[in-house]
């Protein structure tokens, strides 16, 4: 039968991931992507170019700090596709604007904004998709279905200089720990969730770290593999391998796709 997967975004590494499923669509039983995000023509876009490379897709706008958005937009997903086999958490946000920083110069808009948007939101699309998946059969390979949220290589190895945004941090932190605690409460339902955390990579969020010169001098050390910031097609191949049966045997991890950061 089809997979059906739901990713929380329209551009960035959301979007490059739904494109690799999507090309995949025409070696398997086929491919049912619905993809929600807050801008239409976004979405518009990429299910068009989704549905040239042989999948099913479908959007919804919505945000999903707005506490009704999560359940809504599962029971969609339901609706027109009756089973969810994969969960892409996707959608998040950089804190500077509103007052992230480090823990000194944090403001109180900085830490809850940014907590709710990268941490509050992954966890309410958690608990609707576990709830369906804990109802339905087993697919094909056995299992009921597997969840990927995306996390930040700042949730696991800091780096002041440049990145000092402790809200920021502390929501990638707090979803790679409901990710792992989750993977245990379900592995027995035949639940996968993983965790994908990368370094810094080339999206619409990172324009503003990307486009510095001082930042780029700065990757060419700190990201030694590309010497630059990462490319989403880079990133992309590692999400596809977590949310399919490559990995069906994994569950609990966070993979880092950091060009080195870590050990540089």
């Amino acid at each position: 039968m089809p997979r059906t997967y739901l990713i929380t975004a329209a551009s960035g590494i959301g979007a490059e991931t739904a494109r690799m499923l999507a090309r995949g669509s025409q070696h398997s039983d086929g491919i049912q992507l619905f993809v929600a995000a807050r801008t239409e023509a976004k979405c518009q876009t990429l299910v068009r170019e989704l549905r040239s490379l042989g999948a099913t897709a479908e959007y919804i706008i919505g945000d999903l700090t707005d506490a009704s958005f999560a359940p809504l937009l599962v029971a969609s997903v339901i609706a027109r596709f009756g089973r969810l086999d994969g969960v892409f958490n996707v959608a998040g946000i950089s804190g500077r604007r509103y007052g992230d920083g480090p823990v000194h110069e944090c403001t109180e808009e900085g830490w809850e904004i940014t907590m709710n948007t990268n941490a509050t939101t992954q966890y309410r699309v958690c608990r609707e998709a576990v709830r369906v998946m804990l109802a339905q059969s087993p697919g094909d390979d056995g299992q009921r279905g597997v969840i990927l949220n995306m996390a930040s290589i700042l949730g696991i190895h800091p780096e002041p200089k440049h990145f000092d945004t402790v809200a920021y941090a502390a929501s990638k932190g707090a979803i790679i720990a409901l990710s792992r605690t989750m993977a245990a409460s379900y592995a027995r339902a035949k639940i996968r969730v993983n965790v994908i955390a990368p370094a810094l990579v080339r999206t619409p969020m990172s324009a503003r770290a990307s486009e510095d010169r001082v930042i780029l001098d700065f990757m060419k050390s700190k990201q030694p593999l590309v010497e630059d910031v990462i490319a989403v097609e880079d990133v992309a191949p590692a999400c596809v391998y977590l949310l399919t049966d490559a990995s069906r045997a994994v569950t609990g991890e966070v993979l880092t796709v950091d060009a080195g950061w870590q050990l540089a």
